[in-house]
């Protein structure tokens, strides 16, 4: 029996996975476990078709995406040229600072293969934030976090970067 086919029959082993997923991922584990269920009743899973577009550059969608399964590309359009930027896989979790706030989207993000993400969108997200306040402050801390090793893992070893490259790092410096 796919994994499908079980949470078809059984909706709370959707509900649990939902939960481990969100537990296993920066943004929500430093979060109480009440919260994270009620964030993980609120999450949906969508399916993309191998070449759909799971989001588009410079919309504002207001969805965060945590890959299940499949494969994905982002991809980033300048004067009419598209590039490849890195394959997603599995295990990601991309998009949640569309979650505190209006962001258009730099990047687009396209199926490679079937795919399946488990969604939340920013109106839900916001909503169950009215009845925890005071979970804001780890989230912050969670996003901060990861900027922070991001930018660390980025710059390690890249002693040879170009000049104009190293001139426009500093996110960590928001």
């Amino acid at each position: 029996m796919s994994l499908s086919e079980r949470n078809e029959a059984n909706p709370s082993s959707e509900l649990e996975e939902n939960l481990e997923i969100l537990r296993q991922t920066y943004f929500f584990s430093g979060l109480p476990l009440e919260t994270l269920k009620i964030f993980a009743y609120l999450c949906t899973r969508e399916k993309f078709k191998e070449s759909e577009y799971i989001f588009k550059q410079h919309e504002d969608d207001g969805r965060a995406f945590y890959i299940i399964d499949g494969k994905a590309c982002l991809q980033r359009e300048d004067n009419g040229n598209a590039r490849d930027i890195r394959d997603c896989s599995a295990g990601e979790f991309i998009g949640g600072l569309t979650l505190l706030g209006e962001l258009r989207r730099l990047f687009s993000l396209k199926a490679t293969e079937d795919t399946i993400c488990l969604v939340m969108e920013r109106e839900k997200f916001s909503k169950a934030l009215q009845q925890f306040p005071d979970i804001m402050p780890r989230i912050f801390k969670a996003v901060a976090k990861n900027i922070d090793s991001w930018e660390e893992r980025f710059l390690t070893g890249r002693g040879d970067m170009c000049g104009e490259c190293m001139v426009n790092l500093g996110v960590s410096l928001i």
